[in-house]
């Protein structure tokens, strides 16, 4: 992954040399997302900037990314899986041995862009420039793994960037470009491009469990594309310890055939964080030494994960509670895997939503009414776990990539009757899945339940941060909230610190509307709070708050 920012609809009296040097800076902000390398594209109607992170093809596949005539200049963050498949048959001439090249190949094919993007297997962001027609295009991936922001400055010139801060205080309407579509210049029109059957419960069909374990392999084994050193995530809960043994196993198949990413890396080594004492450590040892990989389990403490709170606000430009939990243990183990010289890992995210993994499921009416979570589950996505995957790694310069998304996949599972997904009166969560691999991983594991990775990095985490919101946050000033800030007022002492640290680097409404709101319990959307009773009481994002589920549940007070 990289980061691009890119400036459209320049006017002709508009000073170039200027205009280069503003987007130099604001670029800069965000060169964490790619320290090997910078490139500047200028035309009289565009400007792109691209901060490299060399995952694929290192050697000659810098950006923006030019045809062969010079016409078309390309400026991605991402990896496009299936670039092999798609480069198969085109009269295109490619210049490098980049993945993303392919998009180039795509747009010059002269079709409709909805129709050719929608074939991008793959984690994008992505600006296009057409110098001969005074043209671009913007997209992201459908699910809203890779970032992006778009706005106007005070010109009236269109602004897009990877991350928000390269756009603060440039654009006053700042606002995220929704995943899955498209934007067109030749039509001034933002189309979605990404629209699929199973969003309807009716339109699923029955699946085999073996499916999903031959489609996640399948994922794997496609996103493992690399041409650099690489590990795996591995809390030792169920979705990356799933995604560990599948790549473990093809790892072990390359080394067999003398692949040259082993050259790299010869072994799979696998990375987990947690207090002294965490349940995810713990667990993670367990699965690690089950699958033979070399693990590397780092204690953080209390105190360095506050120290850094300020810091991973402003990387992952969020003050939503249970995405700032989450991501500053996260953000600590990303500085730790870029020490060791990785640059890509394998993550488990997606599978909660695919599944209906959170414990709340437990409560779903219906298998209608569960499915329809999954939806809302999955649209919420790029502003919860893909936002923390992806700033809070990117912030080191590390890649997260996420089998569970990936398109193939998705399309497998939720093809599945949700019938089959339902937890409750004795079934775990994500029993499918676990029955799909069997055998695979020790039973301990397998079967182990379901620990949000704020609460499975230990439970003094999330006890420690109310404790210190509790003191640093005054009676007065919470009572004077929803004054402060009337729209996404912070519910607790919690919600307000982080609110607090959030607008220091982001001030202004669009800013703060780029953020969800509404309440949770478990991290579930506002909708499913009516599934019991009690979710209305005291709603807390962890895992714990679900009573009666949870095998260490919170006293309803303790969520407050």
């Amino acid at each position: 992954m990289c980061g691009i920012f890119g400036m459209f609809d320049l006017a002709p009296g508009d000073d170039l040399a200027a205009l280069r040097r503003q987007a130099l800076a604001l670029s800069q902000r965000q060169r964490h997302r790619g320290p090997d390398w910078s490139g500047v594209f200028i035309d009289a109607g565009a400007i792109l900037v691209h901060e490299r992170l060399a995952i694929v093809d290192p050697a000659s596949g810098a950006q923006p990314l030019r045809s062969r005539d010079g016409a078309l200049a390309l400026a991605v963050n991402g990896e496009i899986y299936n670039h092999g498949e798609l480069r198969l048959g085109r009269s295109y001439d490619f210049t490098s041995g980049s993945d993303c090249e392919v998009i180039n190949a795509l747009y010059r094919q002269g079709s409709d862009p909805a129709a050719w993007i929608a074939r991008l297997n793959g984690i994008f962001a992505f600006a296009l420039w057409d110098g001969a027609a005074q043209r671009y295009l913007l997209a992201r991936d459908p699910f809203g793994v890779c970032p992006l922001y778009w706005g106007h400055d005070t010109a009236g010139r269109l602004c897009v960037a990877s991350e928000m801060k390269a756009l603060a205080g440039v654009c006053a309407d700042v606002a995220v470009f929704p995943p899955g579509h498209v934007y067109d210049s030749a039509t001034g029109q933002l189309r979605r491009y990404y629209e699929r059957p199973w969003r309807a419960y009716a339109a699923t069909q029955g699946r085999a469990p073996g499916d999903l374990r031959i489609a996640l392999e399948q994922a794997v084994q496609r996103q493992l594309m690399t041409d650099v050193p690489y590990g795996v995530l591995l809390s030792g809960g169920l979705d990356s310890s799933l995604v560990a043994a599948c790549a473990a196993r093809f790892a072990r198949e390359r080394v067999e055939d003398g692949g040259q990413s082993e050259a790299w890396w010869p072994r799979l080594h696998s990375f987990a964080i947690g207090l002294e004492g965490s349940p995810d450590l713990a667990a993670a040892q367990l699965a690690a030494e089950a699958l033979g990989t070399v693990h590397h389990g780092f204690v953080y403490t209390f105190w360095e994960g506050l120290d850094v709170l300020p810091e991973v606000i402003r990387h992952i430009e969020s003050y939503d509670v249970t995405t700032v939990r989450a991501s500053t243990p996260m953000f600590l183990l990303a500085r730790r895997i870029k020490a060791m010289g990785v640059k890509m890992v394998l993550s488990g995210e997606g599978s909660d939503e695919l599944f209906g993994g959170y414990l709340y499921f437990h409560k779903a009416p219906s298998a209608e009414a569960f499915h329809e979570e999954t939806v809302r589950k999955l649209d919420a996505l790029h502003r919860y776990d893909c936002l923390r995957a992806n700033k809070a790694m990117m912030a080191w310069g590390v890649e997260a990539r996420v089998p569970f998304l990936d398109l193939a996949f998705v399309e497998t599972a939720m093809d599945f009757d949700a019938r089959h997904k339902m937890a409750g009166q004795g079934r775990i969560e994500k029993a499918v899945l676990r029955e799909a691999f069997a055998g695979v991983l020790p039973d301990a594991i397998l079967w182990r339940q379901k620990e949000q990775f704020s609460d499975g990095v230990g439970y003094g985490w999330i006890d420690g941060l109310k404790a210190h919101a509790a003191q640093a946050v005054s009676d007065r000033e919470f009572a004077a909230a929803a004054a402060r800030w009337p729209y996404n007022t912070p519910a607790t002492k919690e919600a307000y610190l982080y609110r607090t640290l959030f607008e220091k680097f982001f001030p202004g409404e669009a800013c703060a509307a780029t953020v969800p709101g509404g309440k949770s319990i478990a991290c579930s959307s506002p909708a499913a709070l009516a599934w019991d009773p009690s979710f209305a009481g005291h709603p807390d994002p962890s895992g714990r708050a679900v009573q009666g589920i949870h095998a260490q549940a919170l006293t309803p007070l303790a969520t407050v």
